[in-house]
């Protein structure tokens, strides 16, 4: 069987068509037939070869919907025509003290879907089972596909940083990560603030269920929140005050990263001691985690806000997302 991608075939190409041998089914693997794939900026970035792991030809995409084409003989869990969702990794040692914890996404032997074999920019994708979802039916199947890397960074680094409800929250940034960041955290039943520094996003962040908005100029906050913050997500890739958004947090509070900024981070330790405040980071999630993130999507409604190409338009989408005119996320429909 051949499959028929969309792939770039040098360090920052345009993507073009590619065509290539389906590889056996191992005894866990599944053959997907791919219906949708969204556009994450972890795809431009493999694209350009910034972390120093891509190899070409390389097939982008890794927020995979599809349908179970075929099963290796160890696969229980699917059967052909089930809907299910992909997402970054695509193997982990599984015996490791990480693997064992839940923690798949920390394994140091992890393999990455577009790093380590084909994404979802083509026809059909081979994936170990193992790390493949099952979509709840409620959730829409066009919108879901940002979920399996979007919604479950945001997701687990809020909870990892302490999220229950109850809470005073604050989302830096409104984009592809920070539009379901207030979303997670708002459904779960907390007060939201967001942090954009584009007033014309304030009617899509209240919308999106945003208690009040912030406008950040040069990095700081232009006005304070209502009320002290118990934990401040920071879902967008740039530089800020950062002791100005310490002294924004409650005591015990927690600033937590799902985005490296552009520069290294600098703060005055003081800002830690005087509340017993704390920083942290979360990459994506676990398998036991991306399935609670899925659960409670389709519980409580919670979907990306999607901008949708055909696949013979990716590179249009790649164009507009690189400038930053994507509103929130791309998806790719094959």
């Amino acid at each position: 069987m051949k499959i028929h991608a969309m792939a770039a075939l040098s360090r920052g190409a345009d993507l073009t068509p590619w065509i290539m041998e389906c590889s056996p089914l191992g005894p866990f693997d599944c053959l997907v037939k791919v219906e949708s794939c969204g556009l994450c900026y972890s795809d431009v970035h493999m694209i350009d070869n910034d972390w120093r792991s891509s190899r070409y030809p390389l097939v982008p995409g890794h927020e995979v919907i599809g349908a179970i084409a075929d099963c290796g003989p160890q696969v229980t869990r699917f059967k052909p025509g089930d809907r299910v969702g992909i997402g970054w990794q695509q193997s982990a040692c599984l015996a490791c003290r990480d693997c064992l914890r839940g923690n798949e996404n920390l394994c140091s032997q992890s393999g990455a879907l577009i790093a380590d074999g084909y994404g979802g920019f083509a026809d059909h994708l081979v994936i170990d089972s193992r790390f493949c979802f099952s979509l709840p039916r409620e959730l829409d199947m066009e919108r879901a596909g940002p979920l399996l890397c979007g919604g479950i960074t945001v997701y687990a680094a809020l909870r990892y940083a302490g999220m229950t409800s109850g809470q005073n929250i604050g989302v830096i940034g409104l984009g592809g990560l920070g539009h379901l960041a207030i979303q997670f955290a708002a459904r779960l039943g907390n007060r939201v603030t967001s942090f954009t520094t584009s007033g014309s996003k304030e009617a899509d962040a209240l919308s999106l269920g945003a208690a009040e908005v912030v406008l950040m100029k040069e990095g700081r906050p232009t006005t304070r929140p209502s009320e002290p913050l118990d934990l401040i997500i920071v879902t967008v890739p740039y530089s800020f005050a950062w002791d100005k958004l310490l002294g924004l947090l409650a005591t015990d509070g927690t600033l937590t990263f799902a985005a490296t900024p552009a520069e290294n981070v600098s703060i005055n330790v003081d800002r830690l001691l005087s509340h017993r405040r704390r920083i942290m980071a979360s990459p994506t999630a676990g398998r036991a985690m991306i399935e609670e993130t899925l659960s409670l999507a389709a519980r409580h409604r919670i979907l990306p806000v999607i901008q949708p190409f055909p696949l013979n338009q990716v590179n249009e989408a790649i164009r507009q997302l690189r400038a930053n005119r994507i509103r929130y996320r791309a998806v790719i429909r094959l």
